[in-house]
């Protein structure tokens, strides 16, 4: 029998929550929950390209490619959208919160005065260049190997320390200062300015300036890649919530796509709040967090997963039954499809009530026939996902 849930819990994964829907209708239930509670809001928005981005996931039969998003926007409809959005960032900020802009040079400008009106020019702290090798070259211009990161406070109690991103300054010679080896066997640097000798050692921090050349875009076989169009590599979003949020702090993403933010302040031992409109995302979240939750300790006691979704009514059928190989209850799915047919990507057996959905088993790339351990599980529910992200819930007869 097919049920409805309209929201799932992971004992793993978290502690975080993720919105199926657009940013603008996910702000009004977020504003209700979290007004001004909210630490660091990174925004990783379309950026106005006119393109269609598309993605490649793994399947059961393989990779499959499909349409993430479309950014063709008209400029006026653009901007008045994103004001609503970054009005409602603004508002979620707590007095010491932050937040990053990633955008590059078609709105960068636009945005930035915009910026200045809703948060104040007082409260401008950077315009960050995150610059990167990778992409096409150019001929009749210089090449674009850039994006802009804007960021500003809430207000003058802003939370940032720049110790907790610091890097060692290691044992290379640079800015023409003499390396030397002290009484105690330590490598160190001197420099001679306004009559006065700077020495530095291989262990003193550096800290990042607002140029970031040191953090590569990911490349095709890089082993982060998700396959998920425009992601960006979690040592960004290490070095933006290390410096502006501390353990236990809220982060939020309205952007999530590949859930590189998600997965990053899972990792560093914050709270997350995730959104996205695609299903795509959801899954790919999903899958992520729940492989990084298998290596990585979490706050203990805080560490569920929280997806929330609409009601999804695409047919869908399944041929699945419960046996016991060994004296062990399994669910065994032997078909499933959605219509029109997509290759599965998801399966998971576990428990229903209210709409919501508890597993207790999952897999990420299913292959037909599949079994699910059920344990004890007195009336379990099967729950399939397919590659464009329709689901399906079905309670299997014991």
């Amino acid at each position: 029998m097919r049920i409805d849930c309209t929201s799932e819990r992971h004992a793993n994964g978290g502690p975080g929550e993720f919105i199926l829907a657009r940013a603008e209708d996910a702000l009004e239930t977020l504003l209700s929950q979290y007004r001004e509670q909210v630490q660091l809001i990174y925004l990783d928005p379309p950026f106005g390209t006119g393109d269609v981005f598309h993605s490649k996931l793994k399947t059961g039969r393989g990779k499959l490619t499909l349409p993430t998003y479309t950014d063709n926007m008209e400029e006026g409809a653009y901007l008045s959208w994103m004001r609503g959005i970054l009005t409602g960032a603004r508002d979620l900020l707590s007095p010491s919160g932050s937040l990053y802009l990633h955008i590059d040079y078609r709105m960068s400008a636009k945005l930035r005065l915009m910026l200045d009106e809703l948060f104040g020019e007082s409260n401008f702290m950077n315009e960050i260049v995150w610059c990167y090798k990778s992409g096409g070259r150019a001929t009749r211009y210089y090449p674009r190997k850039h994006d802009t990161i804007l960021f500003y406070r809430k207000s003058a109690k802003v939370f940032f320390d720049i110790s907790a991103v610091g890097r060692p300054r290691g044992p290379e010679k640079r800015n023409h200062m003499k390396r030397f080896i002290d009484e105690e066997g330590r490598i160190c640097f001197t420099i001679r300015s306004a009559g006065k000798i700077y020495t530095y050692y291989e262990d003193t921090p550096v800290y990042p300036s607002d140029v970031w050349d040191d953090i590569e875009h990911l490349q095709q076989k890089d082993t982060e890649r998700l396959g998920y169009a425009t992601q960006k590599p979690e040592a960004l979003l290490n070095r933006v919530i290390l410096a502006s949020s501390k353990p236990g702090d809220i982060v939020c993403d309205l952007f999530s796509g590949s859930g590189t933010t998600a997965a990053a302040a899972m990792k560093l031992g914050r709270r997350f709040l995730a959104v996205d409109a695609s299903p795509l995302a959801l899954y790919t979240l999903r899958a992520r967090l729940l492989k990084a939750a298998s290596t990585h300790s979490l706050l203990e006691g805080e560490n569920e997963l929280v997806l929330r979704y609409h009601a999804d009514n695409t047919p869908a059928k399944i041929s699945a039954k419960i046996t016991t190989p060994r004296s062990r209850r399994m669910l065994l799915l032997e078909s499933a499809s959605f219509s029109p047919a997509y290759p599965l990507v998801y399966a998971a057996v576990g428990t229903a009530k209210d709409g919501v959905f508890s597993p207790a088993a999952t897999d990420c790339q299913p292959k037909l026939p599949l079994s699910l351990p059920i344990g004890d599980i007195e009336d379990p529910v099967l729950q399939i996902t397919d590659a464009p992200g329709h689901m399906a819930f079905f309670k299997i007869d014991s």
